[in-house]
C-alpha cells in the first residue's frame, strides 16, 4: 500500500527525515515532506548555496554517465541512486543509446516507489531495494542479474552517497567488493561531500541531519582519494566537481564543496 499516488510507502514514518528526500528539495524536486523541508531549510541558512552544490554535484553524474558511454559502456549500476529528478541515469544513457541498460539501488522506501513508476515500460531499466553497503547482497539481486552483464563492462555510479557511510561501515572495503565484481573495462565514477573550504557551514549541516535516518560523515580530499583504491583515475583525478570535464556538458559557475572523480578497472 502506499499513499499520494503511489509515492509514499505506508511503512515511511513521515516525521523522519531522510537524505534523499531532503536532496530532492534541494535540487528542485517534489517528492519531499514537511519533515524534509524543516532539516532543508536548515541546510540552506548555513549554507546559502546549497541548490548550487547540489546541482553541481547532479551536473557531474551526467557528464559522467556521457563520459563512459564514449569508452563504449552501455550499461550502469546506480548505487543509492535516490529520488528520480530530471536527467536521471537511465534518461542520459538512453538518449545516447537507446540500447543502455540501468540498475538503480536505494534502500529509501519512497525513492523506490517513485522509481518503480518511473520505470514502467522500460524494460532496460529497473530499481532494486537494498543496502549499498552489502554489496553481496546488491550483486546477486535477482534484479540486478536480470538487467546487467557481468561479462561485459559495466559503470558503476556512486554518486552522492559515500557522506552517508561512517568509517564504522569501513567504506573502502564496501567500494572493493564493488570493483572486484566488476569486469575489465569497467568504470566507477564517486563524488563525495566535504567540508574543506567551508567547515563551519558544514559541521551546522551535519548538524541538521544528525537525527535524520541518514547522518552525515564529510571526508576531506586526502580521505576521498584512497576510496579510488585499485582504480585507474582518469584526469584530471579527483576534483572539485565543476573542474571535472566541463567539455562535456555546461557547467555553470559553482562553489566547491563536492569532490569528484571517476576510476577505471585495472
Amino acid at each position: 500500500m502506499a499513499r499520494s499516488g503511489g509515492w509514499i510507502p505506508d511503512s515511511v514514518d513521515v516525521n523522519v527525515p531522510a537524505a534523499a528526500r531532503v536532496y530532492d528539495y534541494l535540487l528542485g524536486g517534489g517528492h519531499n515532506l514537511d519533515a524534509d523541508r524543516a532539516v532543508a531549510a536548515k541546510v540552506l541558512q548555513a549554507l546559502p548555496d546549497g541548490r548550487q552544490v547540489a546541482a553541481s554535484n547532479r551536473a557531474f553524474m551526467r557528464r559522467a554517465v556521457l563520459y563512459m558511454l564514449e569508452q563504449g559502456i552501455t550499461q550502469f549500476l546506480d548505487l543509492g541512486s535516490g529520488i528520480p529528478t530530471v536527467g536521471n541515469v537511465h534518461e542520459v544513457a538512453q538518449q545516447a543509446n537507446p540500447e543502455a541498460r540501468v540498475v538503480y539501488v536505494d534502500y529509501d522506501e519512497v525513492a523506490v516507489a517513485h522509481s518503480q513508476l518511473l520505470l514502467q515500460g522500460n524494460p532496460l531499466a529497473t530499481v532494486v531495494e537494498a543496502d549499498l553497503c552489502r554489496p553481496e547482497k546488491v550483486l546477486n539481486d535477482p534484479g540486478v542479474l536480470g538487467v546487467l552483464d557481468f561479462d561485459r563492462p559495466i559503470g558503476l555510479l556512486m554518486v552522492a552517497v559515500f557522506h552517508f557511510v561512517g568509517e564504522d561501515r569501513k567504506p573502502r572495503e564496501i567500494v572493493a567488493k564493488y570493483r572486484q565484481a566488476l569486469p575489465p573495462g569497467s568504470m566507477m565514477a564517486l563524488s563525495h561531500l566535504t567540508a574543506d573550504h567551508k567547515p563551519a557551514e558544514m559541521a551546522v549541516v551535519v548538524e541538521a541531519m544528525k537525527n535524520s535516518r541518514d547522518p552525515m560523515y564529510f571526508r576531506s580530499h586526502a580521505e576521498v582519494v584512497p576510496l579510488f583504491e585499485g582504480f585507474d583515475l582518469v584526469e584530471p583525478g579527483v576534483v572539485g566537481a565543476p573542474s571535472w570535464h566541463p567539455e562535456l556538458g555546461a557547467q555553470q559557475s559553482s562553489p566547491e564543496g563536492v569532490y569528484v572523480g571517476l576510476g577505471r578497472v585495472r
